[in-house]
């Protein structure tokens, strides 16, 4: 059976993606979005930040986006693609129902945060265990805040933290003692500073408690942490697309339109991104739509100049 044929494929059904999904539909270009349902924000309960949706819970963003595509004739199907043929002949994606063709390819498969292995934490992610102080410290403030340092950064995130609260308890885990120019900065702004390893988070009926180090407890109400970022980006990667490595790990490169190495490849959001936050993501995704739209109509000029020369190439 042959495949259906879409002018783009957006494989990713988060905010970047569906924005796209949703311009490339109002553009009448024919859309199909594959959608495994896995966001990275899946776990919050509600968002914050996001103009005009600000304590939106994620999943109504989400739904009312698929619904917004369908609206226009775009198709959201469900299910993870696992491979993606580009060639001569266009784009083949192995969709969860069969083979779709696409003039396009958009990847928006975002990115999954590793946790800090201590005991505990995995369970309160997302709810008393947080990272971005933009989307949760206005909830938190004046809470008593722990900091787990699990880099560099941590001490950067206390002192931000520290304009939510001035409650800070800063922890150096695993990194030992701050620098002396570091213990200065801290002490002056009334961050206290617990030494010693995390073993363990304690809680209770999902309300964190406390951080416990070997040898003691100590009382904080809400947790800030690092994680490790890993970017989703093995079918950028399985098709060749170029990467870059920096501090934060290796990322799928793209200019500034979020077109990748790989012709008629693009990607936008987390998954070549890590400072895409929803606003961002929202965003991004109608920009690269546009840039998408405009390389296709490039095409169907160049298509119909070969029709009136009669050369059907």
């Amino acid at each position: 059976m042959a495949a259906d044929v879409f002018d783009v494929a957006v494989v990713g059904g988060g905010p970047a993606g569906l924005s796209a999904a949703l311009s490339l539909a109002r553009a009448r270009r024919r859309v199909i979005v594959f959608d495994a349902g896995d966001p990275r924000n899946g776990v919050a309960e509600h968002m914050h930040g996001v103009l005009g949706h600000d304590g939106l819970p994620p999943s109504s963003l989400l739904e009312r986006g698929r619904r917004e595509i369908e609206q226009y004739g775009g198709v959201v199907a469900g299910g993870r693609v696992e491979t993606v043929h580009v060639g001569s002949g266009g784009i083949e994606v192995d969709g969860p129902s069969g083979p779709v063709r696409a003039r396009r390819l958009i990847v928006a498969t975002g990115l999954r945060d590793g946790l800090p292995e201590i005991a505990g934490l995995r369970g309160l992610w997302g709810r008393g265990v947080v990272v971005c102080p933009y989307c949760d410290g206005w909830e938190r403030r004046n809470d008593t805040i722990g900091v787990i340092a699990m880099g560099p950064r941590g001490i950067d995130q206390a002192h931000q933290l520290r304009q939510w609260s001035d409650r800070i308890v800063y922890f150096p885990n695993d990194l030992g003692e701050p620098g002396s120019d570091e213990l200065r900065t801290l002490e002056g702004r009334d961050i206290r500073i617990e030494r010693g390893r995390v073993r363990a988070i304690r809680s209770s009926e999902g309300r964190v408690e406390a951080v416990e180090l070997l040898d003691r407890s100590v009382a904080v109400e809400t947790i800030f942490t690092a994680t490790t970022l890993h970017p989703r980006d093995q079918l950028l990667r399985d098709l060749g697309a170029r990467t870059l490595d920096d501090a934060d790990g290796s990322w799928v490169v793209v200019d500034p339109d979020g077109r990748t190495s790989v012709e008629h490849v693009w990607a936008v959001g987390n998954v070549v991104d890590r400072r895409s936050n929803v606003s961002v993501s929202l965003g991004a995704g109608s920009l690269i739509a546009g840039a998408v739209n405009a390389d296709l109509t490039a095409e169907d000029i160049a298509r119909s100049m070969r029709a009136q020369s009669g050369d059907e190439r």
